[in-house]
C-alpha cells in the first residue's frame, strides 16, 4: 500500500501549474465543473510521480476520502488527516 501525503490544499484560481493536467483529468472522470473558490487537495503518492486529487466539496467525511484511496491501494497520513479534517 502507498502512502499520501498532502501536497496542499488550494482554490483552483491558485493551483500550481504543474497539478493542472492531474485535475482537469479529476474534473473529467467526476464530470464535475471547477469553479475558481473550489478547494482542491493535492497529494503526493509515495514511491510514485502520480499525484491524487480531491475536490473537497464532494466529501462529507474522511472515510469516504479514505474509501476512495483504498481503492487506488494508497493510505492517508496521520498529518494529512488532520489537516483534512479541518476542510470538511
Amino acid at each position: 500500500m502507498f502512502v499520501a501525503t498532502l501536497a496542499g490544499v488550494f482554490k483552483y484560481t491558485e493551483l500550481p501549474e504543474k497539478y493542472g493536467p492531474f485535475v482537469q483529468y479529476k474534473a473529467s472522470i467526476e464530470d464535475k465543473t471547477i469553479n475558481d473558490n473550489d478547494d482542491i487537495a493535492i497529494l503526493d503518492i509515495s514511491g510514485t510521480e502520480s499525484v491524487h486529487v480531491l475536490f473537497l466539496d464532494s466529501y462529507k467525511s474522511l472515510k469516504e476520502i479514505d474509501e476512495e484511496l483504498q481503492a487506488a491501494d494508497a493510505k492517508l497520513n496521520h498529518r494529512s488527516k488532520q489537516v483534512l479534517e479541518g476542510y470538511l
